[in-house]
């Protein structure tokens, strides 16, 4: 582990950038990270992207579950954005030095993204719970309208609830280190250079959104505990399996979700070494974001077909498909 600034920082020094964590000095495995994490950082934007284009260009789609599925992807296509393009560039050109507006804007990005998320997988619990466990009144409550106040809501709590942390972290100058162990601005690891003030709120502020965010994952643990008693109460098998196929793809999410949001609470924040706290940040900033269209391409028929649509009117155009006839014809 090394880093490209001075080993001593002075208290009195006012920080105006970060060093984010040089998980190697050799050359050649710079380029190896950069170059890996670049073929990541593309499946992981074009299974989104494909995801959330299929969802909208297809009419088959257009329900309540895939609308909340095409935030989802959306929201994935950003929050793999915050990251990953920063530290592809810092291991092409060696330097790992982040300013204090771009470590505020990640700060912000991350926050904004992971409480969406959030948000909007309590939505498509209860989306779930409403089609399984009251089928006759889906159509009525899941209706267009609320659906989209749902997912406006969803982006609103997010933004409000970044704005809020973002502004109280960095309403001070720092004037502590700025190193940061990680290759990004890891929260954790920035509340440890903040100043005693900002801490002492930002503690406050987490314990209200923890309190919060309980209410809403008991919440989540009813949902899913009603889904499956009905589920299970079902007398036909393959009714069981249907109503299984559609909630278990969003309850591996859920899963992927709140392993992130533990990793990244009980994660250590002392100088470990560098492949372990790259290993540690991959489970939350990279896994997520690159499983949830697999999860869902690979498991929903609907998606599927639509995807090869897609494909083929890319590969084969309408009016590449009318010339080639027409030569048939003639």
């Amino acid at each position: 582990m090394s880093y490209r600034n001075p080993e001593n920082m002075r208290n009195c020094t006012i920080i105006m950038e970060f060093f984010l964590m040089d998980f190697s000095r050799i050359r050649e495995l710079q380029i190896l990270h950069a170059v890996f994490f670049l073929l990541i950082y593309i499946v992981a934007l074009t299974g989104n992207l494909l995801t959330f284009t299929a969802i909208v260009t297809d009419p088959h789609l257009h329900s309540p579950m895939y609308f909340f599925l095409s935030n989802l992807s959306l929201l994935d296509l950003g929050y793999i954005s915050v990251t990953l393009p920063k530290f592809i560039v810092n291991s092409l050109t060696g330097n790992q030095s982040i300013s204090l507006l771009g470590c505020a804007a990640q700060v912000f990005f991350i926050i904004f993204f992971s409480g969406t998320e959030f948000a909007l997988l309590v939505a498509m619990s209860y989306d779930r719970f409403v089609a399984i466990c009251h089928p006759l009144h889906y159509e009525v409550t899941m209706t267009p309208l609320r659906c989209l106040w749902v997912a406006i809501g969803s982006w609103v709590s997010g933004f409000i609830c970044s704005a809020v942390h973002t502004g109280n972290m960095f309403r001070l100058p720092f004037s502590g280190s700025n190193m940061i162990n990680q290759f990004f601005c890891d929260i954790p690891h920035v509340l440890r250079v903040l100043s005693s003030e900002v801490r002492d709120t930002e503690y406050v502020l987490l314990a209200i959104i923890s309190t919060l965010d309980l209410f809403c994952f008991c919440f989540l643990i009813i949902s899913y505990a009603y889904i499956f008693s009905t589920v299970f109460k079902m007398p036909s098998e393959e009714g069981r399996h249907k109503a299984l196929s559609t909630c278990s793809p969003q309850l591996i999410i859920l899963v992927l979700f709140l392993l992130a949001g533990i990793v990244t609470v009980l994660g250590p924040l002392s100088d470990t070494s560098p492949v372990q706290n790259l290993l540690i940040s991959m489970t939350y900033t990279i896994l997520p974001p690159f499983m949830n269209p697999i999860i869902y391409s690979l498991r929903n028929m609907k998606i599927k077909a639509a995807l090869c649509r897609i494909i083929k009117i890319a590969l084969f155009p309408p009016k590449m498909e009318m010339i080639m006839l027409r030569k048939l014809e003639s």
